[in-house]
């Protein structure tokens, strides 16, 4: 059979109408003109747009974090200092919406949030969410490995505190974004944060950083900042403090210690305290530098400032013999001491810390402007200017408000409040030969001129009746610091409650040493102990003898006791002790 050609056959020939083939050709001709179209849009006009897109999809402007100055103490050793963390971020226009439910779940454990949170985070408008600062990095690597499309870490820094909460007042702490909320942290923010600087990445579509395209901006490191604070003397007067209020079942304490000679602030301790390198329970009460925010009526502490006052004068001298009494009536109530004297001089009354014999010098010797001008110069009523946050500046009133019972009373320390720190700071009056210090915080080994109050030959004399307190006979037996003479005043004040006295009351005690050349003051306060006594010699005064010792062998302070003297303490009340209290003395060469 012959075979049949493909155009003869009339099964074979496929005959399609004009119209089609042309509407097919126009129709090829219509798509490829839309291409053309749509790439010259793309190249040409819509370009900005689509590079854009690209852009941020692809580009991030991350911050290049400033490291924050250390803070040192006065021996270089560091009390605060950065550690290298990681930011988790959230790229939103990158996250998948539909990311499965154990990588959100398994995300969610990392951070310690709940799934419901995250969500909400990674839903957000916002380009960019920070989903949790400071992470560790072993937790900021099981982040990275879950490899979540959109989900970053960058580099940042969270602040360690090597001497946790023996230093916690003074260095306070910063919040999650570095920046301080207490302490030298917050007074410092500025010279410390330092400024970030700003870099432009490339990043892959799991948010890791592919390329590094410019920085923008350099970041600024922080200043580091030297204190005067001593490690060594703020640990043990922390310690000190601290075993004191638990063994008398206290409510709080604190002590400060000061360099007379450069007005530097060695010490500054509170308890209760906290650790600043984990906050989860911290309390207000924790938080609170009661050294300088608290106040309290300073009562007899403020006795030996009275006494200058009338020293200087010339009216009295520490011999004067004066006739107490058992009672002072002023006012509505009378004044009275814990045990009657019949005669004491003016030595005495400072040694038996007597209420009535301050207070007749005070009225009969002094007018209300010459107490007021020289509580005034000591620093009483003014907000110390050491440039830390919260320091507060007590109460007192204007003189030409006192009445004869205010005046009396304000004599030995009632009707007026101040906090421990200027208590402390007015005690320099007496260690540089009357002039009050000016104060620091930070390193400063220059001796500095102090402002004149008093002349040299009444702080003398002063500091010579401050001694006999810690000797027999006097109120503060238990001050006494082996190798070195001390001298200072106790203080047993009830507290306010409401608008009267309770039964409750702060224990402290202010002194200096060594007495024949001081070089420091030191100031300690037990609020509310419970534990069997209350005074101040009992309670305040050991604390004071624990500090001062190691303070002085710290500064390299050679003794100026040519004995050691071991006193077995009588069990009287303070206040109440005699002048013929029995004291047995033991004496031991050295």
């Amino acid at each position: 059979m012959r075979p049949v050609g493909f155009s003869t056959s009339p099964n074979l020939v496929l005959r399609l109408p004009m119209w089609r083939s042309r509407l097919m050709l126009f129709l090829l001709f219509f798509v490829f003109m839309l291409l053309l179209i749509r790439a010259f849009w793309i190249q040409g006009p819509g370009n900005a747009f689509y590079e854009a897109k690209g852009v941020r999809g692809t580009q991030r402007e991350l911050e290049l974090p400033a490291s924050r100055g250390k803070i040192l103490d006065r021996n270089g050793q560091v009390i605060a200092t950065s550690l290298e963390a990681k930011s988790v971020i959230a790229y939103n226009d990158t996250v998948p919406d539909d990311l499965s439910a154990e990588k959100v779940k398994s995300l969610a454990n990392l951070l310690q949030i709940s799934e419901p949170e995250l969500r909400k985070k990674l839903k957000e408008e916002r380009k960019q969410v920070f989903l949790k600062r400071q992470v560790d990095p072993v937790v900021a690597q099981q982040i990275k490995q879950l490899e979540i499309p959109g989900i970053g870490l960058n580099n940042e820094y969270r602040r360690f505190y090597p001497e946790g909460e023996a230093m916690a007042h003074v260095v306070g702490f910063t919040n999650v974004e570095d920046r301080g909320q207490e302490g030298m942290e917050l007074s410092r923010e500025k010279e410390l944060a330092g400024h970030p600087g700003q870099r432009r990445v490339v990043v892959d579509r799991l948010g890791r950083v592919v390329e590094e395209m410019a920085i923008l901006q350099l970041p600024q490191n922080g200043k580091d900042l030297n204190l005067s604070i001593d490690s060594k003397i703020q640990f043990l007067a922390y310690n000190a403090v601290k075993n004191a209020v638990e063994e008398h079942h206290a409510k709080a304490g604190g002590a400060v210690v000061l360099d007379t000679q450069t007005g530097e602030i060695l010490a500054l301790a509170n308890y209760p305290s906290y650790n600043p390198n984990d906050r989860k329970y911290l309390t207000g009460e924790q938080l609170r530098n009661r050294v300088l925010t608290d106040t309290f009526e300073p009562g007899s502490t403020m006795k030996p400032l009275t006494i200058s006052i009338a020293l200087e004068k010339g009216a009295i001298a520490p011999n004067t013999n004066m006739v107490i009494g058992a009672k002072y009536l002023i006012g509505p109530k009378p004044i009275t001491d814990t045990h009657p004297y019949g005669n004491l001089t003016v030595a005495q009354i400072i040694q038996k810390s007597s209420n009535i014999g301050t207070a007749k010098i005070a009225m009969n010797y002094l007018s209300a402007q010459e107490m007021w001008d020289l509580y005034t110069a000591a620093g009483f009523g003014q907000a110390p200017k050491i440039g830390f946050p919260g320091a507060v500046a007590g109460t007192l009133h204007p003189y030409k408000k006192w009445v004869p019972s205010d005046q009396a009373r304000i004599a030995f320390g009632y009707g007026v409040s101040a906090s421990l720190f200027q208590v402390a700071r007015a005690y320099t009056i007496f260690a540089r030969d009357g002039e009050l210090v000016p104060l620091t915080i930070e390193r400063s080994p220059e001796v500095k001129p102090g402002t004149p109050v008093i002349s040299a030959k009444t702080a003398i004399e002063m500091r010579s009746m401050l001694e006999t307190v810690t000797e027999p006979g006097g109120t503060a037996i238990k001050a006494q610091a082996e190798g070195f003479r001390v001298g200072g005043k106790t203080g047993t004040a009830h507290k306010l409650v409401g608008k009267g006295y309770g039964n409750k009351y702060r224990a402290y005690f202010a002194g200096l040493a060594p007495i024949s050349a001081p070089r420091i003051v030191v100031a300690v306060m037990i609020d509310e102990p419970t534990g069997g006594s209350h005074y101040g010699g009992d309670v305040a005064a050991p604390v004071f003898s624990a500090i001062v010792s190691e303070t002085l062998h710290t500064l390299n302070v050679l003794p100026d006791a040519k004995v050691k003297q071991m006193v077995l303490q009588d069990k009287a009340p303070e206040e109440s002790r005699t002048a013929n209290v029995q004291a047995q003395h033991v004496v031991l060469k050295r």
